[in-house]
């Protein structure tokens, strides 16, 4: 069964365990800080809805996906440094404990925040059309999160770069640097996003959230006291999953040569 729903510039589609979040802010997809803070409440009721596993997130229109911060909404008020809400600029990139998988389906122009937004996804499908930039050195400020983010995603020297010069790159040098899945024509972005989204839906819950959690938590870790931390069940996504039902299904399901079924429990 599908459910629509929209708060504003964000809409959102669900269809069984699949939510599709649509970023729709004309004309150019740019976030200012009241669009911010919804989308931090939608990937909030995301996150805490036990019968959604997987988010798909997009944009309206051809031209962009989203250029980032709106830098017109900066100019009338809204400070670059102010509340963007539980989940951070765009609702995702500093939302805590975060353990299901969310893929974004860029099209168009993505630069700046909306590239950090991006970059907030586990994985990454664009179109043949969609460009990227952190431009942010042209308007005096820097792309905090990517200065972060990208160094620990591609090569150093590429990571400094794009951050230096604000130079744009298509999607086939973007799928070069490993930071895409796939590349796709306009009209497949959308149908290969929720085919991806449907094998994941179909996928191990428990197993996501674990994985989602030991990524982000090892990030600032040394290898072997991440590993320690695991073995022991120290991470609370791990101990659920060790204690599992999944965890028996999926062995009881490899000795009987069948497909398992995960419940989440």
């Amino acid at each position: 069964m599908m459910q629509m729903r929209s708060d504003g510039p964000i809409h959102t589609r669900r269809e069984g365990a699949v939510l599709e979040v649509t970023l729709d802010r004309p004309k150019a997809n740019a976030i200012d800080l009241a669009t911010s803070r919804i989308m931090g409440e939608v990937f909030r009721d995301f996150r805490d809805d036990d019968s959604l596993r997987v988010a798909i997130l997009r944009a309206a229109g051809d031209k962009f996906f989203c250029p980032g911060w709106d830098l017109k909404a900066a100019a009338d008020g809204d400070a670059v440094d102010a509340d963007y809400g539980i989940g951070g600029f765009g609702g995702l990139q500093e939302l805590p404990h975060l353990n299901k998988p969310v893929i974004a389906a860029v099209n168009g122009i993505c630069c700046g925040g909306g590239l950090e937004l991006a970059l907030s996804c586990d994985l990454i499908l664009a179109s043949d059309t969609a460009t990227f930039a952190l431009p942010e050195i042209r308007s005096g400020t820097v792309a905090d999160a990517a200065s972060i983010k990208l160094p620990k995603r591609i090569p150093y020297h590429v990571a400094m770069d794009l951050l230096l010069t604000g130079r744009w790159f298509d999607a086939h040098e973007a799928m070069h640097w490993g930071l895409l899945r796939e590349i796709t024509t306009p009209a497949d972005l959308l149908p290969k996003a929720w085919a991806l989204a449907r094998m994941l839906e179909n996928g191990p819950p428990l197993v996501y959230a674990a994985i989602k959690e030991i990524v982000r938590e090892a990030e600032a870790m040394r290898f072997q006291d991440a590993l320690n931390r695991v073995t022991k069940r120290q991470f609370a996504t791990v101990d659920q999953l060790y204690a599992s039902d999944d965890q028996k299904e999926g062995a009881r399901a490899f000795a009987q040569k069948r497909d398992p079924v995960w419940t989440g429990r």
